[in-house]
């Protein structure tokens, strides 16, 4: 109903006076009416001078976080508790799957460097903690927590392999710097995800460390820091995705500043408000500085013959292709996703998608969101029909042996998953929300931007027959 509903009154638009070529779907601050967004930022508290309180030598990380509970005694013990630390959420209830799901980067693949089982000891540099190498890290060792990842602000802090302090690193000046966590913090890790600047989000990478406000308003004009709207209790941060969870739990919305019904002064684009996303007409375009990858191809990893360029071709990965200032695709999306588990089977007769966004124009609590769709060929079992995990990190791995075959079988057996010796490159999609590198209100998308004969959007591929200011909200009876 509620899409019928819209459709007509963007038709009385349409048949109006109102020129549409003319027509500004601006996004005007309400000065007049409604609560001030300031009042649920966050105070930042002033952070405390460690530097006579923390004097060392520390040998090890460890001795910093034993250290660190001699005065905060429940930090490590709340930290344990959330998913920065397991990897893996919470079993809930889904529509699609008969029993709970528990699903994380513990557990799940992806379609960039597919996953972490077997190559633990290379992906937990992101880890926030120490010694994770292989299955039987102990996950209740309060010191293994590593304090200093998201409180140092030396500079000079980095972590390698297991999640451990790099060679040289002064543990002492990083433990004297403590302080709340900068974009810094969260970007060492967020920002360089599947193995570089940029590489899996499409809207965070290195330009946000230091953002003018055309990049993103909030922390280019405000100076916004990333625990200002993913804020945090007990460790536990706000804010989650669609990659590593099924359900919308513990999210972070536009609308915890902004109110909805207060935010526009304009009717015409109050009207969009149950069905079009904030980010949609706020974030009209992905990657605006740093290029994003958008395309992996791993069938061809393993040429020596060729040559080697980190945004077109590499040996140990294969070929890529990247973009930036690129146009977001538009889905349905009412906050949760279907997500491919370990053994699912592949779609034989197209292309398997890892996180399909659920919701459609029938759905009430989904509207049109803006994505990036990372697309791939990565391996599968041809006898079994299932996406595989390969072993790519370590001497046995793929980035030293070049041999698929037997990268496949030690991955698959590390992760539980059968392994026939006979595999391919299946296809397969994932969806990345894009939903930083906001605009400001002046750089919003006009009307031309979706209804016009040049829409961005495929309003047939959303379920409309056409655009709803034309076909007046007519859509497929189901």
């Amino acid at each position: 109903m509620r899409r019928s509903m819209l459709g007509a009154i963007l038709g009385l638009f349409a048949t109006g006076s109102i020129i549409i070529g003319t027509l500004m779907l601006l996004s005007v601050p309400n000065t007049d009416y409604g609560a001030d967004p300031w009042n649920n930022v966050p105070v930042r508290s002033s952070s405390t001078d460690h530097t006579n309180l923390l004097n060392g030598p520390y040998e090890t990380g460890q001795d910093v976080t034993l250290a660190c509970l001699e005065c905060h005694e429940n930090e490590a013990h709340e930290m344990m508790q959330t998913t920065h630390w397991t990897w893996q959420a919470p079993a809930v209830e889904v529509d699609w799957r008969d029993e709970p799901v528990s699903v994380g980067k513990a557990n799940t693949l992806n379609n960039f460097c597919i996953g972490v089982q077997s190559n633990i000891q290379g992906c937990s540099r992101c880890h926030s903690g120490y010694g994770w190498v292989d299955d039987t890290y102990d996950f209740n060792v309060q010191e293994n927590v590593d304090c200093l990842v998201c409180h140092d602000q030396s500079g000079g802090y980095v972590k390698g392999n297991g999640g451990l302090p790099v060679e040289g690193v002064d543990l002492v000046a990083s433990a004297q710097s403590v302080g709340i966590p900068t974009r810094q913090n969260c970007g060492g890790c967020h920002f360089n995800g599947g193995g570089g600047n940029g590489v899996k989000h499409g809207d965070l990478d290195e330009s946000l460390y230091f953002p003018s406000e055309n990049v993103d308003v909030h922390m280019g004009r405000h100076d916004f820091l990333c625990i200002d709207c993913h804020q945090t209790e007990d460790h536990s941060i706000s804010g989650r995705s669609i990659t590593v969870s099924v359900d919308d739990a513990n999210q972070v919305a536009c609308t915890d500043c902004h109110q909805e019904d207060t935010t526009h002064t304009d009717e015409r684009i109050n009207v969009h408000l149950d069905t079009v996303a904030c980010q949609t007409c706020h974030i009209p375009q992905g990657a605006l500085r740093d290029a994003t990858k958008m395309n992996w191809d791993w069938s061809t990893a393993g040429d020596a013959d060729r040559e080697e360029d980190p945004h077109e071709y590499l040996m140990i990965k294969g070929s890529f292709v990247y973009e930036d200032n690129f146009q977001p695709e538009y889905h349905w999306y009412n906050g949760v996703a279907m997500r491919y588990l370990l053994g699912d089977p592949v779609d034989e007769d197209g292309i398997t998608t890892l996180n399909q966004p659920l919701g459609g124009i029938s759905d009430d609590t989904a509207k049109i969101m803006p994505f990036k769709v990372h697309r791939a060929l990565q391996p599968y079992d041809t006898e079994f029909d299932i996406l595989l995990q390969p072993n790519t990190v370590g001497p046995e791995g793929y980035w030293a042996t070049f041999d698929w075959d037997s990268a496949l079988e030690i991955g698959s057996e590390v992760a539980g998953l059968p392994y026939s010796g006979n595999y391919d490159f299946a296809e397969t999609e994932m969806y990345w929300p894009i939903t930083h590198m906001v605009q400001p209100a002046e750089n919003a998308l006009q009307c031309v931007s979706c209804h016009s004969e040049d829409s961005r959007m495929d309003w047939e591929a959303l379920g409309y027959y056409g655009d709803p200011m034309t076909w007046g909200g007519r859509v497929p009876q189901e």
